[in-house]
């Protein structure tokens, strides 16, 4: 769950000394805050980002970039155990406002590190076992390469899938304001999608088609597009039972890696084609056309959280309903 460089996955702005190495000698500090204090100065080789690609700003550098959160104790993605999630009656069904709405994406963008589609406001979830209505910010991609080597960031029992779609949300308290939100323990609220490869007998459903069509007019970083396909949140979600998921509390999981996070990943995978999946890691680019192709954009998996999710059917249940109806069968086997 991200979003540009220069900002955090959440959207808000970061400030440039969060991106800072602690052993960042004090020369580079003052460069960097020329940076924070001049905007115009030319401070591209002085201030060291978070990256995926490169050993010296990849995850394994983030707690010490930003030690604050990204070394935390609440940290995400995780590695969710299906047999140890513990079940919680008040993991309802969510109520989607606006995911029908094929005017609702705005816009798609190429930020260096994912591709992101922001939405038009309106768009909601609540109930879910959530506090309160949350308004749906964006949404952006996690891959590795191709379906070759996946790339989602949470695994289920050790298997990681090919890709995996973030929908961001925020308190509506908040009225959008990221800023506050990441204050809030609960500020934020992430829908985790696992992505994988349909087999022969799916249709390939067309909003997929649509939405990878962008990607050529978004090749470098900063490329951004406006949608113009009639492309809903409920079309892209397509197949999916949003009324099965794991929830747990966690992290943004890009600096600065901000314990506000409640986590829902959905036990059924959105089913996409290999072609499509694949367009992600051919056709991204870091930078420009010049700078390597986009793969494996994800965070590695962090210390384990507490899980939970529905609770199943009764035994007992299942046996009371089997006994009843073998009674009523035997009574209308005498008539």
């Amino acid at each position: 769950m991200r979003s540009i460089k220069g900002q955090d996955e959440a959207g808000q702005q970061t400030p440039a000394w969060k991106h800072l190495h602690p052993k960042m000698n004090f020369l580079t500090i003052i460069a960097v805050a020329v940076c924070v204090l001049a905007p115009s100065a030319d401070c591209a080789s002085n201030a060291i980002v978070w990256c995926y690609h490169n050993s010296s700003c990849s995850d394994a550098t983030w707690p010490l970039i930003s030690p604050l959160y990204c070394n935390g104790t609440r940290q995400s993605p995780i590695n969710i155990v299906s047999a140890n999630a513990t079940e919680d009656e008040k993991l309802t069904e969510f109520s989607f406002q606006g995911y029908d709405n094929r005017s609702a994406l705005a816009t798609i963008t190429n930020t260096g590190d994912t591709v992101k589609v922001n939405f038009h406001a309106g768009v909601k979830v609540s109930g879910g076992g959530l506090s309160e209505s949350y308004d749906s910010l964006q949404f952006h991609l996690h891959w590795g390469n191709g379906t070759a080597q996946p790339g989602s960031e949470h695994t289920v029992d050790g298997k990681r899938f090919p890709m995996e779609l973030h929908i961001v949300n925020s308190k509506s308290t908040y009225n959008t304001n990221t800023n506050l939100a990441v204050q809030d323990s609960e500020g934020l609220a992430a829908l985790g999608f696992f992505i994988e490869e349909l087999t022969g007998e799916d249709d390939q459903p067309a909003s997929w088609k649509n939405l990878t069509s962008y990607l050529s007019s978004i090749s470098n970083a900063g490329d951004i597009t406006t949608i113009q396909h009639n492309i809903s949140l409920d079309d892209l979600l397509s197949g999916v039972n949003r009324a099965n998921y794991y929830r747990y509390l966690g992290s943004l999981t890009t600096p600065t890696c901000d314990e506000a996070v409640v986590w829902t990943v959905f036990k059924e995978p959105i089913k996409v084609s290999k072609n499509l999946i694949d367009l992600f890691s051919t056709s991204m680019r870091i930078k420009n056309s010049t700078s390597p192709l986009m793969v494996n954009v994800y965070r590695g998996i962090q210390a384990s959280q507490p899980v939970s999710t529905q609770p199943k059917a009764s035994s007992s249940t299942k046996s009371g309903y089997s006994l009843s109806l073998m009674t009523f069968a035997l009574i209308m086997a005498r008539y």
